[in-house]
C-alpha cells in the first residue's frame, strides 16, 4: 500500500467518529445562550454607565442612563468580528480589563462629585481614601469603616473579574455568528450616526448616541500630563513670595498689641446664607450675634472668599489661607508642607507672638504643625474633655473655646496669635450641642445627655430638608460659641477673624453651587477696621450676595499689606 493509500485509509476511518460526537443537549444549548446573552447585558451596562448622577433627572435615571447607543460597544464588537480567531482572546483581555478599570473609575467619580463636587483624579486622589476611612471610622465606628472598605474592595473585584469574563464570552461567540453580528454592527452603527446628527436626546444631558466610557478614558489620559504640568507649575509659583524677605519688625506692625484668634468654622457655606430653609435658621444667629458685639463694644465687617476645596478636604483650604498659595490637591499640599513658605501663623511667630493651634479633631501627632509655625498645639490628647462625642467631632465647640480660654487665653503674658478650628459643624450634623452657661462646663461631662439627642445619620440624611436644617442648626451654635466667648472673655486688644473652611456636600448645598464661604473680621479697636476699609466688606456678620469675593489664597497677603504699615 502506498502511503497516500495509508492516509486516506485512516482519513476514512476518522469520518464516522467524528460524525458520531453527540450533538450539545437542549439544555447545554439554552445555557450556552443564557450566558452569550448576559455576557451582552454586562457588557452594555458598564458602557452605559454614567461617571456621575447629576445630569438626570429625578425618576428617569435608569431611562437616561441606559436608553443609549454606546459608540465603544459598537467599535468593539467590530474589533472581534475582523480580527483573526488566534487574535481574538490575546485582544478580548485588555479590553475587558480596560472596560472593568473604567466602569471601577466611573463608581468612584459618582462618589467623588456627590461628596467634593468634583471628579476623582486618579494621579493625585489616592490619598484621599485613606482620609474617608478614618472620618467614617471617627464618625461611624471602626466596624462600619471596615465594613464600606470591605465592601469596596468585594465590588470592584467583582466588577473586574465579571467584565472581564463577559468579554471574552463574545469573543469567544463571534466567530460563531460573524454574519448576524456584521449585520448587527453595521445596522447599529447607521442609527449611531443619525442620532449623533441630530443630536437626538431623551432629554438635555442624556444623548442617545452615547460616547460617556470614552470621555471618562480621554479625561484620565489628559489628567496624567496634567498633574506633572501642575507640579511644576505650583514649583514656580511657591518660588515667588514678596513677603519671604520682610525683616520681621516690618511685619504686621498694624496689630502691635493686639492678640488675633482665628477661628475656621468646619462647613460654613455661602449656602447657609443663600438658601431659604437654612437662612430661616441661621439669619437669626448672625442679627442676634451682631447686636451681642455692638453691646459688648466690638465692631464686625464681612465678606467672602472662594475656597480651594468643596465638600471636605479642611487641610487644603487651610493650607491656601494661610500660604498665599491656592491649594487644590493632595500633591501641591505635600509640596508645601514640605517647602518654607512664609504663613500667617509664621509671620506672626516671626514678628514676635505667641503662636497656638487649637484642632480638637486631631487625635494623634500633627506633624505639619512645624511647618506652620505653632510655638503650642492643643488637640483632642491634651484639651481634658471628659463627655461625649458628637457625630464625627470629637467635642462641642464651646467646650473647645473655654479649654483655650482656661489654658490659653487667660494665662497670656504677651502677644498671642491662636487659630482654633470648630468641629461642631462638621457632617454628619446630629447630634448638634446647645449652649451651657460657661462656668457649667467643667470637664465637659455635663454634655452627656445633649449627645443622646438626634437621628443616626443614616435615617437623617434621607431627608435633604431635616439634614439642610441640622447642618444650619450647627452653623448658627459654632457661629454663636465664637461671639459668645468673644463678648465673655474678650479684652480691648482681641481682633478675631472667623471663616468657613469649605461648603457642605451636594446634599445639602446642592449641586452646582459655588465654592464660596464667609469671611468675617471682629474688633474693638477702631483703627483695625480702618485698615480694611479699602476691602469693602460689609458690616456685620453676615455679607450679602453682593460682598466682595476674593479666592482664598489672596487673603494672606491682604492680610499682611493691610497691617504693615
Amino acid at each position: 500500500m502506498s502511503v497516500s493509500t495509508h492516509v486516506n485509509a485512516r482519513s476514512d476511518q476518522d469520518q464516522p467518529a467524528l460524525r458520531e460526537l453527540p450533538a450539545p443537549s437542549p439544555g447545554r444549548k439554552y445555557r450556552g445562550v443564557l450566558l452569550t446573552v448576559a455576557a451582552s447585558a454586562v457588557v452594555f451596562l458598564a458602557l452605559v454607565f454614567p461617571d456621575q448622577l447629576g445630569r438626570y433627572q429625578p425618576g428617569l435615571f435608569w431611562q437616561g442612563a441606559f436608553l443609549r447607543l454606546p459608540i465603544e460597544g459598537i467599535l468593539g464588537a467590530a474589533i472581534l468580528i475582523v480580527l483573526p480567531v488566534r487574535w481574538r482572546r490575546r485582544v478580548a483581555v485588555p479590553l475587558g480589563l480596560g472596560l472593568a478599570v473604567l466602569t471601577v473609575l466611573k463608581v468612584i467619580n459618582i462618589g467623588f462629585l456627590n461628596v467634593l463636587s468634583r471628579r476623582f483624579d486618579p494621579v493625585l486622589d489616592w490619598p484621599l481614601f485613606s482620609d474617608g476611612y478614618n472620618a467614617l471610622t471617627e464618625t461611624n465606628g471602626k466596624a462600619t469603616a471596615d465594613a464600606a472598605v470591605a465592601g469596596a474592595v468585594a465590588l470592584a473585584a467583582v466588577l473586574l473579574t465579571v467584565i472581564t469574563l463577559a468579554v471574552l464570552r463574545l469573543a469567544k461567540v463571534t466567530p460563531r455568528y460573524r454574519r448576524p453580528a456584521s449585520a448587527t454592527v453595521t445596522a447599529v452603527s447607521a442609527a449611531w450616526v443619525v442620532f449623533a446628527l441630530f443630536g437626538t436626546e431623551l432629554y438635555p444631558g442624556a444623548p442617545v448616541a452615547a460616547d460617556s466610557t470614552a470621555a471618562t478614558a480621554k479625561l484620565i489620559a489628559l489628567g496624567i500630563p496634567s498633574a506633572i504640568r501642575d507640579r511644576q507649575e505650583f514649583t514656580a509659583e511657591a518660588r515667588q513670595d514678596a513677603f519671604a524677605g520682610v525683616p520681621a519688625d516690618q511685619l504686621l506692625t498694624g496689630l502691635r498689641g493686639h492678640d488675633l484668634v482665628i477661628g475656621v468654622v468646619e462647613s460654613y457655606g455661602r449656602s447657609v446664607l443663600q438658601n431659604p430653609r437654612m437662612a430661616r435658621i441661621v439669619d437669626p444667629a448672625l442679627a442676634a450675634g451682631t447686636r451681642q458685639l455692638t453691646a459688648a463694644g466690638f465692631a464686625a465687617k464681612s465678606g467672602f472668599l472662594t475656597s480651594s476645596t468643596y465638600g471636605g478636604g479642611s487641610w487644603l483650604a487651610h493650607g491656601s489661607f494661610q500660604s498665599g498659595l491656592w491649594i487644590d490637591n493632595q500633591s501641591r499640599y505635600r509640596q508645601l508642607i514640605s517647602g518654607n513658605r512664609l504663613t500667617l501663623t509664621n509671620a506672626f511667630h516671626k514678628a514676635g507672638w505667641n503662636t497656638v493651634g487649637v484642632e480638637p479633631g486631631n487625635t494623634r501627632a500633627w506633624p505639619e504643625a512645624d511647618f506652620y509655625g505653632y510655638d503650642k498645639v492643643f488637640d483632642n490628647r491634651n484639651l481634658g474633655y471628659a463627655g461625649p462625642r458628637f457625630g464625627w467631632s470629637n467635642m462641642p465647640d464651646q467646650y473647645t473655646l473655654k479649654s483655650f480660654q482656661d489654658q490659653v487665653y487667660a494665662r497670656k503674658t504677651g502677644p498671642l496669635m491662636a487659630e482654633i478650628t470648630m468641629t461642631s459643624s462638621h457632617e454628619p450634623w446630629t447630634p448638634v450641642p446647645q449652649m451651657v452657661d460657661w462656668s457649667s462646663i467643667g470637664d465637659g461631662s455635663r454634655f452627656a445627655p445633649q449627645a443622646l439627642v438626634g437621628e443616626k445619620r443614616s435615617v437623617l440624611w434621607k431627608d435633604r430638608a431635616q439634614t439642610q436644617a441640622e447642618y444650619a442648626k450647627s452653623i448658627a451654635y459654632s457661629v454663636q460659641t465664637l461671639i459668645s466667648w468673644a463678648t465673655t472673655y474678650g479684652d480691648d486688644d482681641l481682633v478675631m477673624v472667623f471663616f468657613g473652611d469649605h461648603q457642605p456636600i451636594p446634599l445639602v448645598s446642592g449641586q452646582g453651587a459655588s465654592h464660596d464661604v464667609p469671611i468675617t473680621i471682629v474688633a474693638k479697636d477702631p483703627k483695625v477696621l480702618d485698615r480694611i476699609a479699602s476691602w469693602g466688606w460689609q458690616d456685620g456678620l453676615k455679607p450679602d450676595p453682593q460682598a466682595p469675593v476674593w479666592k482664598m489664597d489672596q487673603f494672606r497677603d491682604k492680610f499682611l499689606t493691610a497691617f504693615a504699615r
